[in-house]
């Protein structure tokens, strides 16, 4: 289940007003020369060329005629737990992936595909009547098949892959539809082995798949012969805590860069701490003023919740970009690998 524009479609809910027209939610445009990326819109600007991700600015030479709203988290948190209750009520077997998407597994209470297609419209139906949304099914015998059905008749769909039409279903579609498989990895398929389709990948030899991307080949190429064996989770795990920021003005200054840094990591250690995680993973990201965009992180041996580690390995992976002319235009950094603290070591002082 994935719901449909869900942030642009959750602020007209609050604001009918704003139905049939382009809504945006993202950064100010500052009528073209606004700092940011979209982070999601309606369909109304979709049909204008605006995608999620995309510079604000380029948005705006596209749709400056777009109402641009600067997106609220609480609120669309509050709008997805009430989504959840409601997929509960159907499953108790879910995996939640962000605020408006979910997996449920629905082995135990049908009989046949008939049986799943009738739960899947009664849950949209629900979905519409108690919170005037709209959302996108995709029915299969798998989570890989499941996901790329969701998004097969955007918006308000209901797709349904029985067994014996996957590979019917998939062979004809992108490779990017893949999870997983992002611009990076769609342009090495495309150019260095110009595999353009699923059915492309599926017929393409394991090994040399294998050679090039080690595990992601043998994933690649059992998605694309409609094989995922990964269990729907029935208990969410974070992965991550993150933060971005946008600068408003392009900056050259490294002292600003660390300090920068320092904001962000001491923002989410503190909530890394109330959710009382620990994480083994540390992740910059780095954009500059041309859009390229770079990421590094480093791995720790061991779980830990200690701030100063994250600062000095932060401050270390950000080292290679010193030397680097172009202005910087976005920062992030993020804890990864998170796992539930069992308990927090005392310090002498206690």
């Amino acid at each position: 289940m994935d719901m449909d524009a869900f942030y642009a479609s959750c602020e007209v809910v609050r604001n009918p007003d704003l139905s049939g027209k382009p809504v945006i939610i993202g950064a100010d445009p500052k009528e073209g020369k606004g700092r940011g990326v979209v982070a999601t819109s309606s369909y109304e600007a979709r049909k204008f060329g605006v995608r999620s991700g995309m510079p604000i600015s380029r948005a705006y030479k596209l749709c400056p005629q777009g109402i641009y709203l600067r997106p609220d988290f609480k609120f669309y948190r509050e709008i997805s737990s009430e989504i959840m209750k409601i997929l509960r009520s159907y499953s108790k077997i879910g995996e939640q992936w962000g605020l408006d998407e979910s997996f449920l597994d629905m082995t135990q209470f049908v009989t046949n595909f008939a049986d799943s297609v009738e739960i899947a419209q009664k849950i949209k139906d629900e979905i519409y009547a108690k919170l005037k949304l709209t959302s996108s099914i995709g029915i299969g015998p798998n989570k890989q098949v499941a996901k790329i059905a969701s998004g097969f008749q955007k918006p308000n769909g209901l797709t349904y892959v029985p067994p014996d039409q996957v590979q019917s279903f998939l062979d004809p579609l992108s490779v990017d539809e893949i999870i997983g498989v992002g611009p990076k990895t769609k342009k090495v398929l495309n150019e260095k082995l110009q595999i353009f389709t699923i059915a492309d990948l599926a017929n393409y030899p394991a090994e040399k798949l294998n050679k090039m991307f080690g595990k992601m080949g043998v994933y690649l190429h059992n998605v694309a012969r409609g094989m995922d064996n990964s269990p729907v989770q029935q208990i969410y795990k974070r992965k991550s805590l993150g933060s971005e920021v946008t600068f408003e003005e392009d900056i050259d200054n490294f002292d600003t860069i660390y300090k920068t840094l320092e904001l962000l990591v001491d923002k989410l250690h503190k909530l890394l701490l109330s959710k009382n995680y620990l994480y083994q993973n540390i992740a910059i990201k780095i954009r500059f003023e041309n859009f390229s965009t770079f990421t590094r992180q480093h791995r720790l041996k061991t779980p830990t919740n200690d701030k100063k580690v994250a600062l000095q390995i932060g401050k270390q992976l950000l080292k290679e970009f010193e030397s680097n002319p172009k202005k910087i235009r976005l920062l992030g950094f993020r804890f990864a690998e998170l796992s539930k603290a069992k308990y927090v070591q005392k310090t002498l002082f206690d």
